[in-house]
């Protein structure tokens, strides 16, 4: 697999990518932000699409509902994902939304046998719907359900072989749920199916007063980026971006970071050359 690097695009930075080369392999967005044909914001994707390969990005899926997945969403995806033809299409493994009202939140989910059927089944949708397989990211935690059976890794593991999806596995997720909820977050790594993993993402989060909160707003911290090269090592080059929802800073900042990460990848290869190549490169 080639190495990628690939920042989430926002509106601050929208500027930058239409008139700028900016030195990425592709972007992220959020697909609700541009789920609604026509106007400025649907304009703006297909010129950055133009520029560089685009993922989609969902919040609002609710792949976890037990009522199923919203018709009217879907449609509006399946034009989307028609007109740009992107990269990846992803969402996170929660519920959002039950009858009529949506938390616009990423609510948590028991891990239980109930709880992977009504996933399964509506993963299969989205994925029947979409064409395509379909990225679940692993969602940040703040306690963890008594009638869960399964970790969280063993849940994705079934999930990827009953539905064929792949992973979205978001580090800095990984370690704010190890902290608050006492696992192992290399077992994690060990747990989920290796060539399953499709793409990384990296951020940081901020310390509560008696949680980590994931809020996306700082930089990636040294806990996250070592982490971040066991992924690598057990996973090999997965695409990676730089995610910042909040307290955005201007793009040089973000394109350093995005450079951390190229080194941490760029380090391992290095590592995994036999000597004499090695030798060879020095001379």
């Amino acid at each position: 697999m080639k190495p990628s690097f690939g920042l989430g695009l926002r509106k601050p930075h929208y500027g930058d990518f239409l008139e700028t080369a900016v030195p990425v392999d592709f972007v992220e967005v959020i697909s609700e932000n541009f789920m609604v044909a026509g106007g400025r914001p649907r304009d703006i994707l297909r010129r950055v699409r133009e520029r560089h390969p685009v993922a989609l990005h969902g919040v609002s899926m609710s792949m976890g509902s037990v009522d199923g997945l919203d018709p009217q969403y879907l449609r509006r995806l399946q034009q989307l994902v028609g007109e740009i033809q992107p990269l990846f299409v992803s969402d996170h493994l929660c519920w959002t939304r039950t009858g009529g009202f949506s938390a616009h939140d990423l609510l948590p989910l028991p891990y239980t046998p109930e709880a992977l059927e009504v996933v399964c089944r509506n993963v299969i949708q989205a994925q029947d719907a979409l064409g395509r397989t379909l990225l679940v990211e692993n969602p940040s935690s703040y306690i963890s359900f008594a009638e869960s059976v399964l970790s969280e890794w063993e849940f994705l593991d079934a999930l990827c072989a009953r539905t064929g999806c792949a992973l979205l596995l978001d580090i800095n997720n990984i370690f704010v749920s190890a902290t608050n909820n006492g696992f192992d977050p290399q077992a994690y790594l060990a747990g989920v199916p290796a060539a399953r993993v499709h793409q990384i993402h990296l951020a940081g989060h901020t310390q509560g007063r008696e949680r980590l909160i994931d809020t996306h707003d700082r930089p990636v911290p040294p806990a996250v980026w070592r982490l971040y090269e066991s992924a690598i090592r057990r996973f090999g080059p997965v695409p990676t971006m730089i995610e910042r929802d909040d307290d955005i800073p201007p793009l040089p900042e973000l394109l350093s970071e995005l450079d951390l990460a190229r080194a941490v990848t760029a380090g391992i290869a290095r590592e995994a050359l036999p000597s004499s190549q090695l030798q060879g490169r020095v001379a």
